[in-house]
């Protein structure tokens, strides 16, 4: 057969030389093959079995949608007994139905949900993706949808016999693979009393056109099969899927589809509000629309007029995907539910289709909200929408402006723009959208640690428009960041790295696509390529990605012996040392939000309302943060004592001693006692051998020692012992640091890795630089980015590497950033360039320094540190000041040239500049914090380097004032600027973009885009 010829190699080595003609020739009742003819020429070939491995299959995939691909039994175990801890589950069952009085409140609490509220060591969570098929209990009757209670590890019993086939081999020409799909009638006829046809593909394999009629089943974490399953129903077959407007007749109907399903009262409340009124409560029109497959309901939508489209223009990147201006305000949809019986589930793009069809909408969009919402369901497996979800893309958010609303004045934004809202997540479909498809990939990518690089690097490929990962995974201890609510006062514990806030996450929405294994990777197994969490669960892998980071470890005590006298030097030689003994209860090491959480309510139980010292010890920013957050739950400075070990170099953690000054004084001020040079010796248990009731410390001269009823460690930062091994076992290369090349690669080319964790081989000759001097942001998109490379089927393939560029280390631009409070209330930030820290007395002697502007003292609470370097870019900016500042806004004067910042330097030496606080909180300053604004900069010096323009003056040879003095901004520059204001007036109403007869940006300012 011809169809072969390109095929046969890669068939002989998978099987053997004449194993087609042994399929076609062993014919029989079980085993049947297929020919699809053009004519007189076979275009296409399918082998089927009807013995397919139940067992296996149940073992690996969430077969309970499809009840186990077995015939319905008597004596079958389909629901896990019930037992009292599941009543908290039916209660907020109970509690969601209750609260559905409307259609507003069935979107924010009966569809948003997010993880499950709780998550133990070694626990899984499912992705709202991946609930994609798992809302349908028998699909023979064609109208039921599963509970959706989570079933935890239970799995059903089936005693039914087999009702599937399988596909064992399948290939068509490439120019008749549209046509792929007529072999499932005829097939389905050779299997009289089959349901089912299921199919196994190859992780790495693209979907081929014949998988977009099928399912895609949900494998289970513990899957050893390196294939996903896909089931197709016979009675998809049919082909009446008609789409209507509901009617109060179909109630009926209605109920039947959802009579198994938990938010059953709040899809028929929408229901009953559409058939009597029309309209919501708030008078918003409301549609509903219901599925048909021989007169029976397969699917209902509940959808309403988006009322809050200005909010989402000026707060997500929705321009990515439509014209707004294009659309008349009434082409918004919001959708509010969408169950449609999987069975159908390839009819979901046209069901879709047609409800923007009859509801004369362009698009529509769909929140989530975050898990933290007070009164939402919490279930993941609580999703209504995961079948529209497939075909809707995550709509990535926008960087704010923090506006200064008092000095704007009239000129502020307006209060759909500027309002406090609740942060979501928001997905997105248009007309446009539904008529291209998606890149489905299903390579099992396996990220180790939710660090600021994992969040990144899941962040990027998620928010790829064109791609959909089906197998997204994160191994991480405390599971997914951001779900505890906004301002926590637990989280001031450590320093901010800024790269990702409550916000952040709550528009991220991770839990809607990445798979969560709660626990820790303790062993990595290569040639079966699968991850050991909490030594019991096996997570296979095909790419996996460690980024844990660097994490503070419990230090070992000295065990030197006081009563010796001894010193620091005769220690020296066993510090520091892991701690490999059993932690005292009242020992912390706090390395996320759950360490910090953990360690607040032991405090508020045990030491806050007691007697007895708190010890904070270490020499990072984090001992001032916590020193900061003890002082804040009020427990008395007298009681804590801030012991600090030698510094390895003459750099401190804050790097100026103005503001070291200002700290030290309010410590004194609180009353904190502070020991410096001072090396753990011992720690004393008392009657309870799991308790610190006394640490004794050597100094220079001679010891002491405390009494301690809490203890708190930031003294040391390595690798956590458990990953170490898991690597080393694996027999990565490992030196002091996971060694890994310029992209990302460990040893093991399956296995990258990025973050604090990692240092680059030493044949680039770069010791001093790793990830850790790098904006873990960037870290992590970049590491996306070598990922999508390979992955992407989409990218044209690209030439090989310039001999010799492959041992280029890569640049990264991205600013490093860390904030915080620190003691005296103190509101602290340091934004500052990827570089290895030197002394900032050794920086400012450089001669090539550049420029510092400071107003304000760190004593009076508003010192202001921003340094030029010798090209007038912003290259480091030091905020410290007792009031609150706008972060984000700051950040984005990084990188910035001096002019931009409407003369910067002319002004500070003027003398017109005494506070940089209020300098940037000036109307003029509100363009450059938008986040279109690079895009305006790279499109001025597109045009300053292509042409000639008009009337720019030299700024080489102009003053300040000359360039003010002479002709406005040349019309080359003037209608980009113009353009981008009135695009753009939503969110800068402060500038007028209306061109006057004679104004216009300063010449000075177009020289600083040439710059």
């Amino acid at each position: 057969m011809a169809i072969w010829t390109h095929q046969s190699e890669t068939l002989k080595e998978t099987y053997r030389e004449h194993f087609l003609a042994d399929l076609i020739a062993h014919q029989d009742e079980e085993n049947q093959a297929v020919v699809c003819e053009d004519g007189d020429t076979a275009v296409g070939f399918m082998s089927l079995r009807s013995e397919v491995n139940l067992s296996l299959l149940q073992e690996c995939f969430e077969l309970r949608l499809f009840h186990g691909l077995c015939k319905p039994h008597p004596e079958d175990v389909l629901n896990m007994p019930q037992q009292p801890s599941t009543q908290e589950d039916e209660d907020l069952s109970k509690q969601t139905s209750q609260e559905t009085e409307s259609v507003s409140s069935t979107n924010a609490e009966a569809i948003q949900d997010q993880d499950a509220a709780v998550q133990k060591d070694g626990a899984i969570t499912p992705s709202h993706a991946d609930l994609l098929v798992d809302d349908v209990k028998d699909l023979k009757a064609s109208a039921t949808l599963l509970e959706t209670k989570e079933q935890g590890a239970f799995r059903p019993v089936y005693r039914g016999a087999s009702n599937a086939f399988c596909i064992q081999l399948f290939y068509i020409d490439e120019k008749h693979e549209t046509r792929s799909l007529d072999f499932l009638p005829y097939v389905f006829k050779l299997f009289p009393d089959k349901d089912f046809c299921v199919i196994l593909v190859p992780h790495h394999v693209p979907e081929p056109h014949l998988l977009r009629s099928f399912v895609r089943v949900v494998p289970s974490f513990t899957s050893r099969l390196s294939h996903e399953l896909y089931v197709f129903h016979r009675a998809a077959l049919i082909k009446s899927f008609n789409v209507r407007k509901a009617t109060t007749n179909d109630l009926l109907g209605v109920k039947m589809l959802l009579k198994t399903l938990t938010l059953k009262e709040s899809i028929l409340n929408d229901f009953r509000i559409f058939t009597l009124a029309r309209k919501d409560p708030d008078g918003i029109p409301v549609q509903t629309f219901v599925a048909e497959v021989l007169d029976q309901i397969v699917g209902i939508s509940v959808i309403r007029d988006e009322m809050d489209i200005e909010y989402i223009r000026s707060h997500y990147n929705i321009e990515d995907f439509i014209s707004f201006n294009h659309y008349q305000h009434e082409e918004h949809g919001h959708l509010y539910c969408f169950a449609l019986n999987p069975i159908f589930h390839h009819y979901a793009k046209h069901f879709l289709k047609e409800i923007l069809r009859l509801a004369h909408k362009s698009c529509l969009y769909y929140p989530v909200y975050p898990q933290h919402v007070e009164g939402k369901l919490q279930n993941p497996c609580a999703h209504s929408l995961t079948s529209a979800l497939h075909y809707m893309v995550p709509v990535r958010p926008r960087r704010q402006i923090v506006y200064p609303l008092e000095e704007l004045g009239i000129n502020a934004p307006s209060e759909q723009v500027s309002k406090d809202q609740l942060s979501y997540s928001l997905n997105h479909i248009n007309q446009k959208l539904l008529l291209d498809s998606r890149v489905s990939l299903n390579s099992r990518i396996v990220v180790v640690g939710a660090s600021d690089v994992g969040i990144s690097f899941l962040e990027t490929l998620i928010f790829c428009p064109h791609l959909k990962f089906n197998n997204l995974t994160l191994i991480s201890i405390h599971g997914l960041p951001g779900k505890d609510l906004p301002g926590s006062k637990h989280r001031r514990f450590l320093i901010n790295s800024h790269c990702f806030n409550d916000e952040d996450y709550a528009q991220m929405s991770l839990c809607s696509w990445v798979k969560v294994v709660v626990g820790k990777m303790t062993s990595i197994n290569r040639p079966a390529k699968y991850v050991v969490v909490s030594k019991e669960i096996k997570v296979p892998y095909d790419y996996l990605v460690l980024c844990t980071g660097q994490k503070y470890q419990v230090l070992s005590p000295t065990g030197a012996d006081i009563s010796k006298l001894p010193t620091n030097r005769e220690v020296l030689s066993n510090w520091p040392q892991r701690y490999t003994g059993k932690v005292p209860f009242n020992h912390f090491t706090l390395n996320d939000d759950q360490d910090c959480l953990k360690a607040l309510q032991w405090l508020k139980e045990n030491a806050v309302s007691s007697e007895g010292n708190i010890i904070v010890y270490g020499n990072t920013i984090d001992i001032y943060t916590t020193v900061e957050t003890l002082l804040s739950l009020g427990i008395n400075g007298s009681r804590i004592h801030l012991v600090q070990p030698p510094l390895s170099s003459s750099l401190t953690c804050l790097n100026n001693s103005e503001i070291e000054s200002a700290i030290q004084e309010a410590l004194s001020e609180a009353g904190v006692a502070v020991h410096c040079d001072s090396i753990l010796a011992e720690w004393s248990p008392g009657e309870d051998p799991g308790l610190i009731t006394n640490a004794a410390f050597t100094t220079a001269t001679q010891p002491f020692k405390l009494q301690c009823s809490a203890f708190f460690s930031f003294a040391y930062k390595a690798v956590d012992y458990e990953t170490f091994k898991a690597i080393n076992d694996a027999c990565l290369v490992f030196d002091g640091s996971l060694v890994i090349d310029s992209k990302f690669r460990t040893n093991d080319g399956s296995i990258r890795a990025a973050g604090p964790l990692t240092k680059y081989s030493r044949r680039y000759c770069a010791d001093g630089w790793t990830h850790s001097n790098f904006n873990s942001k960037e870290i992590g998109f970049e590491l996306a980015t070598s990922m999508l490379d390979l992955l992407d089927p989409t990218l044209k393939p690209f030439s090989k590497p310039a001999e010799g560029t492959e041992r280029l280390l890569p640049v990264y631009k991205g600013c490093k950033v860390k904030g915080g409070v620190l003691p005296g209330g103190y509101n602290y930030l340091h934004i500052s360039k990827p570089e290895t820290p030197i002394h900032l007395d050794l920086e400012t002697a450089m001669c090539d320094h550049g420029m510092e502007i400071v107003t304000g003292e760190a004593s009076r609470g508003d010192y202001f540190r921003m340094h030029l370097n010798k090209d007038s870019m912003v290259e480091s900016i030091t905020c410290f000041a007792k009031e609150p500042f706008p972060v984000s806004n700051y950040i984005c004067l990084y990188g910035q040239h001096e002019q931009l910042l409407n003369d910067l330097c002319y002004r500070w030496n003027d003398g017109q500049i005494t506070d940089l606080y209020s300098y940037f909180r000036e109307p003029w300053s509100m363009a450059i914090y938008h986040d279109r604004f690079i895009d305006l900069k790279k499109e001025l010096r597109q045009i300053l380097g292509s042409e000639q323009v008009v009337g720019l003056p030299t700024a080489a040879k102009s003053t300040p004032e000359d360039l003010t003095e002479q002709s406005p901004c040349p019309p080359q520059l003037r209608e980009p600027i113009l353009r981008y204001l009135r695009r753009h007036r939503y969110h800068l109403p402060m500038y007028s973009p209306v061109e006057p007869a004679a104004t216009g940006p300063s010449p000075a300012a177009v020289q600083a885009g040439r710059d």
